[in-house]
């Protein structure tokens, strides 16, 4: 695994060795260090699965206080499987938390600004972080197995060099935390829109055939491959190595639970420079 676990305050969370080395702070949360209860235990982040709000709230500011960021700083959106990617800036801070967002169907961010914090969630799909160092941008993109075979990986690369500059050489990548291949058993049509977008060289990385027309489908590779194609150099992507299916004492997992869970999020920003 290459992700690291970290405990600060009673919160348990995730980081990269990639991006610790730059002046970046990030960090990807566990069910572990909230006040939750029942089936969001401990430390969910939804406001829309049916939490106590203000456990919620709490959840944010002690995650915020252990990753070392300003919780007012947060943007996220609705995501909702698509592969809208939009520039935020510090005009958009706090909008999903502390106001109403009209950052709506948009499943990727980005932004330059050093003040402001981009996060995702997730419970099984995977969460990608890009940072280029070069132009000091950095985004965040929720890819489920539909944003995966439309390539939103690659959509955010594109998304940066336009607004940014960005080069793909440049950039340092990390897919988060996320379901396995051996948990994710998807059924023949999803199989074949894979199969669809994917050079066939390159199924037998992605897809595993079972019996009954059902194929285990490797998101982790699949979205390594997009990031590549993309231009993203191998050895500067990282994957966590960690599933959300195989560890439920640690991480939510929506096909562990049948969907009774809370959800994990990823917060990345940029740290001051020097």
């Amino acid at each position: 695994m290459k992700a690291v676990k970290n405990e600060k305050n009673g919160v348990t969370f995730i980081t990269f060795p990639i991006f610790e080395k730059e002046h970046l702070i990030h960090g990807f949360s566990t069910r572990l260090g909230g006040v939750s209860e029942g089936d969001f235990a401990t430390m969910n982040f939804s406001f829309s699965r049916g939490d106590d709000r203000a456990a919620v709230m709490e959840n944010h500011r002690r995650f915020a206080e252990a990753v070392g960021y300003p919780v007012e700083n947060l943007v996220f959106s609705n995501q909702v499987h698509e592969t809208e990617v939009r520039r935020v800036t510090a005009a958009d801070r706090g909008k999903g938390i502390f106001r109403e967002s009209d950052i709506i169907g948009v499943d990727a961010l980005i932004t330059n600004e050093e003040n402001v914090v981009l996060m995702t969630f997730f419970a099984d799909c995977v969460p990608l972080f890009l940072y280029d160092k070069k132009n000091r941008a950095i985004g965040a993109a929720h890819s489920g197995w539909r944003g995966t075979v439309k390539r939103i990986g690659a959509l955010t690369v594109n998304a940066m060099n336009k607004e940014f500059g960005t080069e793909p050489e440049d950039l340092l990548a990390v897919i988060g935390p996320s379901i396995c291949q051996e948990c994710y058993e998807v059924s023949e049509d999803v199989a074949e829109s894979f199969q669809a977008e994917f050079a066939k060289n390159q199924w037998d990385e992605i897809l595993l055939r079972k019996p009954a027309h059902k194929y285990l489908l490797n998101l982790w590779r699949a979205n390594e491959i997009v990031l590549q194609e993309a231009g993203i150099p191998a050895g500067q992507i990282q994957v966590s190595g960690l599933c959300t299916c195989c560890n439920p004492d640690l991480l939510f997992s929506h096909r562990a639970t049948h969907g009774r869970r809370g959800n994990l999020a990823g917060a990345i920003t940029l740290g001051k420079k020097g």
